[in-house]
């Protein structure tokens, strides 16, 4: 497999309500996460005293972060609303050659910097808030 174009993992949030999906302005840096819990079932019994993992277990979750330039687009109109009203919305990841994930998240952090001889950026975090599907590219 040849390395992949950075630019290519995007970030889409659900415009409208409706399932369309318009990728986040101005993002320069995207990333996601998965994450699973892992649940200890390890007793005196365990084979050398060593742990032993429930597997299927524990509560599993993804989160997506990005930071880029501020461009007062309509979706960080979008991201703005979602934070303050507390929706959970469906996002899409698109990682180049790998596949698209989507599902819930809410809006955890949401920043904005500035400095006088620079561009207006922000940044933001997402968390899992409900099952993710994903669809291999």
């Amino acid at each position: 497999m040849a390395a992949q174009n950075g630019k290519d993992l995007l970030i889409k949030v659900d415009i409208l309500g409706d399932g369309s999906f318009v990728t986040l302005a101005g993002l320069r840096a995207t990333r996601i996460s998965f994450n699973a819990e892992s649940v200890d079932v390890t007793s005196l019994e365990s084979q050398g005293g060593w742990r032993e993992l429930l597997g299927g277990a524990g509560v599993k979750s993804a989160s997506i972060s990005g930071s880029g330039i501020f461009k007062d687009a309509d979706t960080d109109e979008r991201a703005r609303q979602l934070f303050f009203d507390g929706e959970v919305p469906a996002f899409q990841v698109i990682i180049p050659d790998f596949g698209t994930v989507e599902g819930p998240f809410q809006v955890t952090a949401l920043d904005y910097a500035g400095t006088h001889n620079g561009e207006a950026t922000y940044e933001l975090a997402l968390a899992s808030a409900g099952a993710l599907t994903f669809v291999a590219a």
